[in-house]
């Protein structure tokens, strides 16, 4: 991935020296620090696009014994790859943002919760940590700073899909069967052994150093109105230039697509299998928080994709990694999946499936946590936007059905 570093230098992927932001973080207070970030105007970069200033102003308001700050590394949303690139590339960043975040908050310790199918990279993530105690960048009184002890730790997740949601990620850190918490109290209150805790995406603390040394109001500049700064994408799919990039938020899909040498492209999935599937009519639209918003997967169809079996494969993944512990979510993808199916064998009806689509629109209020709210995306998307192709007699001959 190196090409990437040259090719799209903007503030993640831009020369970077180890400790700098850690070092200008411990010249300022811990307010001016949730102010920076506050002006910054930065939000989570792990899809909710939840405020950073907020969850960490509510953090550091919390009055405990410990504290803790939790970077989300299981990056396990399909098609999506860019916080890997991080850990392996800009681990310095990612660590440094944990620093910062713990400094601000007034937490000791760190916690890297590594998806399970990146143990291979758990060895040299050890490793720089090592070293970053070594250069008092880690450890008590860092950087001689009195007072300020903060460690973090590597902590390697269960391979589960569900374990990306921040309370059951902190339920698995606990021993626990990976799910989903009531909400509230939340993490910032009660999050990791009770304790008020900050959970951020790879990404999202990856950004905090660039913040901290250039200000708050400088990453504002960048992206658009609603959506500050700049954001990795993971592209996948029918193109020539697959890789990690960065761009500003705000970025069209046709100049994605021109971007990264795609041909003849039927459909973009914006957001992985939990995301929405994008007609070429729709091409002009813009990825940002207010129009199409994503965790940073784009995977993308040519016209020879058979828009059904991709609905399938994504209706599939979420029946096998629904935790089943709420009902909608439960037996709610189990019944999209059988919709699937029906199409797939000529058996529906459109009274059936618009009674489906109800089913999922009820899916995304009353599921309990990001996964059944979101799994219904594609199955109400696919089906809206690529009825001709599903539905026509044509399509299915030469679908083979």
């Amino acid at each position: 991935m190196e090409k990437t570093k040259e090719r799209n230098g903007k503030v993640l992927f831009s020369n970077y020296s180890l400790g700098e932001g850690v070092r200008k973080a411990l010249s300022l207070s811990r307010d001016d620090i949730l102010f920076e970030v506050k002006d910054s105007k930065l939000k989570g970069r792990g899809g909710a696009g939840f405020p950073v200033s907020t969850k960490w102003m509510l953090a550091a308001a919390a009055i405990a014994e410990e504290k803790y700050v939790i970077c989300n590394a299981d990056e396990g949303e399909p098609g999506t790859f860019k916080d890997r690139v991080l850990l392996v590339e800009y681990p310095e960043l990612v660590f440094e943002g944990m620093i910062i975040a713990g400094y601000a908050i007034g937490a000791k310790n760190g916690i890297v919760y590594l998806r399970g199918e990146y143990e291979y990279i758990r060895k040299s993530l050890e490793d720089f940590l090592e070293q970053m105690r070594k250069d008092n960048l880690l450890g008590k009184n860092i950087l001689n700073k009195e007072g300020f002890d903060f460690d973090i730790k590597i902590f390697l997740g269960s391979a589960a899909y569900i374990c990306g949601e921040e309370t059951a990620l902190i339920e698995s850190l606990e021993g626990n069967r990976g799910e989903a918490r009531n909400r509230p109290p939340y993490p910032v209150n009660t999050g990791f052994n009770g304790m008020p805790t900050s959970v951020n995406n790879v990404e999202t603390l990856g950004c905090i150093p660039h913040i901290i040394l250039n200000g708050g109001e400088w990453y504002n500049t960048l992206g658009t109105e609603k959506s500050s700064g700049t954001k990795l994408f993971s592209v996948s799919g029918d193109c020539e230039k697959p890789d990690v990039y960065e761009w500003e938020w705000g970025i069209t899909i046709n100049e994605l697509l021109e971007k990264v040498g795609a041909k003849n492209t039927k459909a973009v999935q914006v957001g992985g299998a939990s995301g929405i599937c994008v007609p070429k009519s729709q091409f002009d639209r813009k990825i940002s928080y207010e129009d199409i918003p994503t965790g940073g997967s784009i995977i993308i169809f040519d016209e020879n994709r058979d828009m059904l079996k991709v609905l399938k494969n994504f209706m599939e993944f979420f029946v096998e990694e629904s935790c089943g512990q709420c009902t909608p979510c439960r037996i709610g993808n189990t019944k999209l999946l059988e919709g699937v199916e029906m199409i797939e064998n000529e058996e529906y009806t459109f009274s059936y499936l618009n009674k489906l689509k109800d089913l999922g629109k009820t899916m995304q209020v009353a599921s309990k946590c990001g996964l059944g709210q979101s799994s219904p995306n594609s199955f109400l998307s696919i089906l809206e936007n690529f009825k001709d192709e599903i539905f026509s007699h044509e399509a299915g001959v030469e679908n083979g059905k």
